[in-house]
């Protein structure tokens, strides 16, 4: 999941949204997670699906007519064009009521006469806002040939962001002696207790706050909102780009609406046959194995800044880091609590999305927590994008329906991210698993393993979806574009590799690269990627591309 290891619970891309790229870096992410994972037992539109049976076209179903038969309003917002989306807040009882409205911005840049349709996107999270991603720029920065064949759409999916109501975990209300500082691998019994009571308190908080949405918000119904939106887009089939957690929800799409795509990218692919414990090892390994990467390449990527001038001077002082953390937290202006070891780990982690941007602000962070300060890392695992030397809303309208919505942040992608994962990923109950799946993530991985693992233990008392980890069924989807990087710590190669063969058709596009997803980052990719947009032109199997 993706957010700091610090402030998650959840699961699996451990990691919130690296400094929230601009345009179109902004991935995520996911992180991993991402979300992950699977179909459900609800159903869609063509064919049969696992253990269902085949349905009607929703579009048609009386009690969804309504929505499938809304026009946007359209209104100027800035330099875009915004309206608003409501959809049912349970597909199963349309007609009680009770619905999301979800907020939408256009940019349009389609040139009359040449116009193919709109290009909705996803930014990843879950929990990140596909409106901000519009006003991040990410318009500007695709292609002037998709901008002049696409309006560019994107939206705030339910309960995220904008969404009338919207996700929110509240803090709990314990004092300062009852929280503890959560150790890298829990040990002893009384470690353990402490992390699991930490995890239910953040649990309980959630409930508390956003009990009644938190079975609403899944993957599945998120992506038969995107039906209804491209219903009222006027489109006749789905033209896509997802990014981290929004292949997960492109994925969705397809499965339930194989024959409504037009055109799928999925960049920074999410495996949704991995279970809760596969997904760890898998993000965590990568993120240990990206870290290795900085310190062999980061003379290559910013040169003198680097804070050692070999790669074994700069692993040396990560492992110095490491362990000076481990027993006592680093001084942090502004903070009695200072930089622990789990703060640390997420500074590193959350810096490997994007090394052209983020691993000179890493290196002078490090440099200076080697002299004692810790304060440019604590910034870094806040996810600040105002840190040092990395690159770093709109109205949704009146809300549909009441909801808890009070105290909602401006910013809620963790409490989003939470609930999406753990309502997505079958988790187990009782925390020995827990326990049982720490070595072997220590082995794997070490701190960023059996970080990852405790991370999950929020999802242990959570309310249960009906997802399982499944292959992809899309019978009649057309050919799907998977891009891959190689390097990529939040969503691992191996498994864009896998999303691409489980596909019908499916395509993979590899980028030789470090770093969190492709389109936006590599000429080569973008071209590719562009290519299949606007003329639907196939990659070749084994097309491959390096900066």
């Amino acid at each position: 999941m993706i957010l700091p290891w610090t402030d998650h619970p959840g699961e699996f891309l451990v990691f919130r949204t690296a400094a929230r790229r601009r345009a179109l870096v902004l991935a995520l992410a996911v992180l991993g997670t991402t979300s992950l994972a699977a179909c459900t037992a609800g159903s869609g539109q063509d064919g049969d699906r696992p253990g269902t049976r085949a349905v009607a076209d929703p579009a048609t179903r009386p009690d969804l007519r309504r929505f499938y038969g809304q026009k946007l309003h359209w209104r100027p917002c800035g330099d875009f064009r915004c309206a608003t989306l409501t959809v049912p807040r349970d597909y199963d009882r349309p007609g009680d009521g009770k619905t999301f409205a979800l907020p939408v911005a256009k940019a349009a840049t389609a040139v009359p006469g040449k116009r193919l349709g709109s290009l909705v996107l996803n930014p990843g999270g879950p929990g990140e806002s596909g409106v901000r991603l519009l006003e991040d720029g990410v318009a500007d920065d695709i292609g002037k040939g998709v901008r002049a064949r696409f309006d560019i759409v994107s939206f705030d999916p339910r309960g995220v962001g904008g969404s009338k109501p919207a996700l929110t975990c509240l803090a709990d209300d314990r004092t300062g002696d009852e929280a503890h500082e959560a150790p890298l691998y829990p040990r002893t019994d009384a470690e353990r207790a402490d992390v699991l009571a930490d995890a239910r308190a953040t649990a309980a908080a959630c409930r508390r706050a956003s009990g009644p949405l938190l079975p609403h918000v899944g993957t599945d119904d998120a992506a038969r909102d995107m039906d209804v939106l491209r219903a009222a887009l006027g489109e006749r089939r789905l033209t896509y780009v997802g990014w981290s957690y929004g292949t997960s929800l492109g994925t969705s799409y397809a499965e339930q609406f194989p024959r409504r795509v037009r055109a799928m990218v999925l960049d920074g692919a999410v495996d949704p046959s991995l279970d809760w414990r596969q997904r760890v090892l898998n993000q965590s390994t990568g993120f240990r194995d990206a870290v290795e990467e900085y310190a062999d390449s980061c003379a290559d990527v910013v040169g003198e800044a680097c804070p050692g001038t070999t790669p074994g001077e700069i692993r040396a002082l990560v492992d110095r880091l490491l362990d000076r953390t481990r027993r006592e937290p680093l001084p942090v202006d502004g903070s009695e609590e200072g930089l622990d070891a789990a703060g640390l780990v997420s500074a590193l982690s959350l810096s490997m999305y994007t090394p052209e941007a983020q691993w000179e602000g890493l290196s002078e962070a490090l440099r200076a927590a080697d002299g004692g300060d810790g304060t440019k890392l604590a910034a870094l695992a806040a996810g600040d994008e105002d840190a040092p030397d990395t690159d770093t809303d709109a109205d949704a309208g009146p809300a549909a329906s009441e909801g808890p919505t009070d105290d909602v942040p401006e910013d809620n992608g963790d409490a989003a991210l939470m609930a999406v994962d753990c309502l997505d990923v079958p988790h187990p109950r009782g925390a020995q698993a827990y326990w049982d799946a720490l070595a072997p993530a220590d082995k794997a991985a070490g701190a960023y393993g059996t970080s990852g693992v405790t991370s999950e233990l929020v999802c242990e008392d959570w309310p249960a979806g009906a997802r399982r980890p499944h292959r992809v069924h899309a019978p009649g989807v057309p050919p799907v574009l998977v891009v891959g990087t190689t390097g990529d710590p939040a969503t691992p190669y191996q498994e864009a590799v896998s999303l691409a063969r489980q596909f019908p058709g499916g395509m993979l596009l590899s980028f030789e690269a470090p770093g969190h997803t492709g389109y936006g980052r590599d000429a080569c990719v973008d071209e590719k990627v562009e290519e299949y947009l606007v003329s639907l032109t196939k990659v070749r199997p084994g097309t491959r591309c390096a900066p």
